[in-house]
Order: C-alpha cells, then sequence, then structure tokens
C-alpha cells in the first residue's frame, strides 16, 4: 500500500501504514513527557497497545496507561482518568482507540486542571458556554484512533453520557482538537467485524447527515460527498477482507472526513442514536445504520433532488430510491440489525426516547423540523 500524506487540515494528520512509529518522536514535540495512554479495556490487553506503551517507554516517557472506558464513557470514568492523570504526574493525553477512549482521553485533558467550581456539564456545545474553560489549563492532546468511525480524532468536541440521566452530551472546546493525529490503518486490521461494520456506517451517517444539512458550508459539503463515495466502495471491501489496508486506509480517510463535514450540521439520524446509545447502551454507528433509511424516507420532502445529485456523482442508479436501495443493500451486507425492536428497544420507551431525542442537539440540524408528533412516528417506524 502506498497510500501516505501529511496533512494539516483541520489538524496535523500524520496517514500511513506503520506511521505509528512516530508516537513518541510526535509527543516530545508537543511538550509531553510524561503521557497517560487513554485506550479502552478490551484494547489494553491487546499487542498493539504493548507496542505502543514500548515505544514509549523506549523514548524515556514512560508507560502509564488508563483503561476504564466504558463503550458509553461517563463522568465516572472521566474522574477515574483525571485521578489517574494527576496520580502520575502526567503532562498531556494519547487517545489511543474508537471514539469512546478518544472521546474520554480528550475530557481528561480537559478538565483535570479547570478549578473544581467548573463543571463538565457547564462545557456543552451551547453558544458559546466553551468560553467558561480556561484555555490555557487544557492539557495537550495526540489522537491515536484504531477504528474508522466517529472522526474523533480530527474533532473540538467529546461525546459524555450523564450517568444520573442517562442522556448524552457533546462537550466542546476549539483546543480538543488534537495537536497531532496518526492514522494507521495497521492499527484497525484486528477490528472484530461487527465493530468494522458499525464504525464505518457511523463514519456513512456523519458524512450522509452533513450533506443533507440545510446549512451553507461548501467546503463540508464536497468533504462529505467524497466521504460517502469512499464508504460506498470501501466498507464492503474492509468487512469481508480485514486484511485489505488500502480499504482500511480509505475508510480512516473517511471516518476523518465525516467528522471535519459535520460542521455542516448532524440530523435525526444522531439524535434518535444518542438516546437509544445512552439508554440501553447500543453500539453508536450500528445504531446509526438501524435508523438511517427510517430518516431518509423522513427527510425526502427536504432532500430528494440532493440525495439524487450524489446518487449521480456515487455511481448509483436510480436517484433517491436507488440510494436508499443501496443503503438497504449496505447494511444486508453487513449484518446490521433490521430495526430498533431488534436491538432490544422496548416500545413503552418511546415517548421517553422522543423527549430525549428533542432535546438533543443534532436535531437542530436536521432538514426537516423535528416535533414531538413527527419524531414519535419515526421511532415507531424504526420499530
Amino acid at each position: 500500500m502506498n497510500l501516505r500524506a501529511n496533512w494539516s487540515y483541520p489538524t496535523a494528520v500524520k496517514f500511513g501504514a506503520g506511521r505509528i512509529a512516530e508516537l513518541a518522536e510526535h509527543c516530545k514535540a508537543a511538550g509531553i513527557t510524561r503521557p497517560l495512554l487513554v485506550t479502552d479495556r478490551a484494547l489494553a490487553s491487546l499487542p498493539i497497545t504493548a507496542a505502543a506503551l514500548d515505544q514509549l517507554a523506549a523514548a524515556g516517557l514512560g508507560r502509564a496507561v488508563f483503561s476504564e472506558v466504558d463503550p458509553n464513557p461517563n463522568e465516572g470514568n472521566m474522574a477515574a482518568g483525571i485521578a489517574a492523570y494527576r496520580a502520575g504526574g502526567h503532562d498531556g493525553v494519547i487517545c489511543f482507540g474508537g471514539g469512546s477512549a478518544l472521546d474520554l482521553g480528550k475530557m481528561i485533558a480537559l478538565m483535570v486542571d479547570q478549578p473544581e467550581s467548573l463543571s463538565v456539564w457547564d462545557l456543552e456545545d451551547i453558544g458559546d458556554w466553551w468560553t467558561k474553560a480556561d484555555a490555557s489549563k487544557i492539557a495537550p492532546i495526540i489522537a491515536v484512533p484504531t477504528t474508522a468511525g466517529t472522526g474523533s480524532e480530527v474533532g473540538r468536541a467529546g461525546v459524555l453520557t450523564n450517568s444520573a440521566t442517562h442522556k448524552k452530551k457533546i462537550i466542546f472546546h476549539p483546543k480538543l482538537l488534537p495537536t497531532v493525529t496518526i492514522c494507521d490503518p495497521e492499527l484497525t486490521v484486528g477490528m472484530p467485524a461487527f465493530i468494522t461494520a458499525g464504525t464505518g456506517m457511523d463514519a456513512l451517517a456523519h458524512c450522509l447527515e452533513a450533506y443533507c444539512s440545510p446549512f451553507y458550508h461548501p467546503m463540508s459539503q464536497g468533504i462529505a460527498l467524497e466521504g460517502m463515495r469512499l464508504v460506498f466502495e470501501n466498507l464492503p471491501r474492509a468487512y469481508a477482507n480485514p486484511a485489505d489496508l488500502e480499504a482500511r486506509a480509505h475508510m480512516m480517510s473517511a471516518a476523518a472526513m465525516g467528522a471535519v463535514a459535520f460542521q455542516k450540521g448532524l440530523g435525526a439520524i444522531h439524535s434518535l442514536s444518542h438516546p437509544v446509545g445512552a439508554v440501553y447502551g447500543t453500539h453508536h454507528g450500528t445504531t446509526n445504520a438501524v435508523v438511517m433509511p427510517m430518516v431518509l424516507a423522513f427527510n425526502r420532502p427536504a432532500i430528494e433532488d440532493r440525495i439524487t445529485r450524489a446518487a449521480a456523482y456515487l455511481g448509483i442508479a436510480g436517484g433517491f430510491d436507488g440510494f436508499c436501495a443501496r443503503i438497504m443493500a449496505l447494511r444486508t451486507e453487513l449484518s446490521i440489525p433490521e430495526n430498533l425492536t431488534a436491538m432490544g428497544v422496548d416500545p413503552a420507551r418511546l415517548d421517553e426516547l422522543t423527549e430525549m431525542a428533542l432535546e438533543d442537539p443534532s436535531c437542530g440540524g436536521n432538514p426537516v423540523e423535528m416535533t414531538r408528533e413527527n419524531t414519535r412516528a419515526l421511532f415507531d417506524a424504526c420499530m
């Protein structure tokens, strides 16, 4: 594989197979001498994590790791990570893993030195709330994704679940954008098939919703369209052949592109998925994939022409209907559950989930205005 590049949009991205070997070098360049590597429990015991820690130790940077990261990380995980950071005298965070580890690592870096009077919930992505944080107290961040989905490695936010209310909150600060991101497709080869599928569909959801968002951002619009092309062409390849490094590389690009593109906005896919994930602990990308066709039908009056143009670029015949059929075929190919019922969602809780969806900031970017009545009907359609 000869896909290799250095990018500085939106941050410095070191892209290519084997580039994890540069981790210690980039820590030193960022002024990090005692990094805390934040990862999840499953990754903590795998060879790719041990190799990264060995590299840090060989460079005199220690081998500290924190892995108490839940699939939907919460403020308790964050508090434990902050305690580990302080106890070890660390001066920077390496976010190593999928979206959960990346998001939690960024939350630790954000809050570790903020005054005790400031709650992480005070920094939700609302207006200028981020200005409440002392930017000079945010620890430097290096991101190393091991999945190709959330794109958190190039984002300025993290998702944290409030364990008391079971609501996911998007926490934002411009300085949460990692100083350096290492995208090494070799790190994704060992992903289980269902994680490859779910994270890949998350990348598609980001690109699709950004593309359909009514807000004006032509740069994100173009990035979203090309990101969709990369997913359609490469996710089936990566799923069928985990060792296909070229497909893995293109999926890492698509994930990063989705996260850059959704500066333009997200929509009903995410506003439905967030509460389902918070209440039931479902995989975020897989949940996005489950509700995607129903949301497309819901938004059809507002997006049909736009999707028809996208289908033409993507080489999909049949306009809007052809695009929807391609989504359904991809879901089948990736063994995505058919509906929310198959994911264990209880019909008795749909009113509660509807209220949570309407509170989610993603609903504000949906092309069709979301109301209590039509959102409840959309949940029904997803069952």
